[in-house]
């Protein structure tokens, strides 16, 4: 469904956040006498009253019946397609879909196809991966466009011109691919991991959504991580499968890169901590040769990639003490990936956040054998975290102390580390109810490490360049 296919239908649009508003900008550009109406908290219906548009109403309540009075409901990607509303509503006939799904329609080729996009999804390293391949892409001479789930929702550069997209895309937006009828020429999955539950209502219906962008949505090439399990076993009849992690295809030996039983150059000195960010680096360059691009060439140009904020980012030393924020970490994944980066030094992980009924069961075996000095547990989750990791804690050799927050998390990880040892917070759960987002957490973390938040949270290379 193109924009142009919503002239004369009853539509609305449901959030009002960066994606919302960027939703309201494309359809008042394209169609500025479409009566449109809003669906948002009482803040957000503040600012958008603000906008003096006399053919945007306003509502408070999202309900089922209110959303089914219209054909179509663009949806923000942070609002659940399986609450009561949003069911109710689409078993009454509302199409539901998101700007993902109209920049697809709006790119697709007669074919259906968009064939200068790259679409990157995964539990984790989506973003860094997205970005590696936007900065490899531009090292080769294409003018690209970093853009989706990073930071710049796509319908904002609706209008913008690129030679090739590099897209991220999160477990919300990745069947807005599919809906749209579109499908994109490359697409990357990275990792499959729990999360998100709360918005997907089960882990298999989390997984399912997340493989919409290569079953669903069809990409001509699917390039998959081969080390991980779930994806190892998937087949997508149709489509051509690229796998890097194996011996076959792009692959570290230690800190070694190599094409095959090619080596390539050693990546131990390049701005990707952990060997999780080094694969990130083989999924880039399977995806580069598979759009005919000479990936070998390209490879030594990750030494000039500009790490993103709040992923495992070494803020610096102070006190005594080096602060690493690793905010992005949303799941206890995550947090043992971090700290496999440090293990050869002292460290005091901080751990907790917004539960979302994620199990633990798997970090506490991991902390059995190889556990940091200290894990300080906060959040609405650090109780069963800390109850969870009691137990263990004596017999592993590791302090474990309960924080009030972030403030007192950071005090007693210093009480309990030696000088020159590593302040991490990894959580290994959401931002939300103390937080409004990660982002909003790390800057916090580097402000009460004694550091500037605005010198260090900017990512770099987002939008066209």
């Amino acid at each position: 469904m193109c924009i142009a296919d919503l002239a004369g239908r009853r539509v609305a649009l449901w959030g009002w956040g960066h994606e919302g508003h960027a939703a309201y900008r494309a359809l008042r550009t394209r169609l500025p006498s479409l009566p449109l109406t809003l669906f948002c908290s009482a803040a957000e219906a503040c600012e958008a009253a603000a906008l003096n548009d006399a053919l945007l109403a306003i509502e408070l309540e999202a309900s089922g019946e209110c959303l089914a009075a219209f054909e179509v409901v663009v949806k923000s990607p942070g609002i659940s397609a399986y609450t009561p509303e949003a069911l109710f509503a689409a078993q009454h006939g509302t199409r539901l879909l998101g700007g993902t799904a109209l920049w697809f329609a709006e790119h697709a080729d007669t074919n259906g196809e968009v064939a200068n996009a790259i679409c990157v999804t995964g539990t984790k390293g989506k973003s860094t991966t997205s970005s590696l391949l936007a900065h490899l892409l531009r090292a080769a001479g294409l003018r690209t466009a970093l853009a989706g789930n990073i930071g710049v929702p796509l319908l904002s550069l609706l209008n913008a011109h690129a030679d090739i997209w590099a897209i991220e895309l999160s477990s919300y937006q990745t069947r807005d691919v599919a809906a749209s009828g579109a499908h994109p020429r490359i697409a990357i999955v990275t990792n499959l991991h729990p999360e998100h539950l709360d918005w997907h209502g089960s882990q298999a219906r989390y997984i399912e959504d997340k493989l919409a962008l290569v079953t669903a949505a069809q990409p001509r090439i699917a390039v998959l991580n081969a080390a991980d399990p779930l994806l190892a076993q998937l087949a997508l009849p149709g489509c051509d499968i690229r796998w890097y992690g194996n011996a076959a295809g792009w692959h570290l030996r230690e800190d070694a890169l190599y094409r095959g039983d090619a080596f390539v150059m050693d990546t131990a000195m390049l701005p990707l901590p952990g060997r999780h960010n080094r694969s990130n680096l083989c999924a880039v360059l399977t995806a580069l040769e598979a759009y005919g691009l000479d990936a070998v060439a390209l490879a030594p140009h990750a030494a000039s990639f500009q790490p993103l904020p709040n992923r495992l980012q070494a803020l610096g030393k102070h006190g005594g003490y080096l602060y690493v924020n690793d905010s992005i970490s949303t799941t206890p994944m995550a947090t043992q990936a971090a700290l496999d980066v440090y293990a050869d030094r002292p460290v005091a992980v901080l751990v907790g956040g917004h539960d979302r009924g994620l199990p633990w069961d798997e970090f506490a075996d991991a902390m059995r054998v190889h556990a940091p000095n200290a894990i300080i547990t906060m959040g609405q989750n650090g109780p069963r975290i800390h109850a969870l990791l009691a137990p263990l804690a004596t017999q592993a050799g590791f302090a474990l102390r309960a924080a009030n927050d972030l403030a007192d998390a950071m005090t007693k990880a210093r009480e309990a580390l030696p000088e020159g040892g590593v302040i991490l917070l990894s959580p290994g759960a959401p931002s939300f109810g103390a937080y409004k987002n990660y982002v909003a957490r790390g800057r916090h973390f580097a402000e009460l490490a004694g550091f500037d938040p605005d010198i260090i949270s900017s990512i770099a290379g987002m939008g066209i360049g």
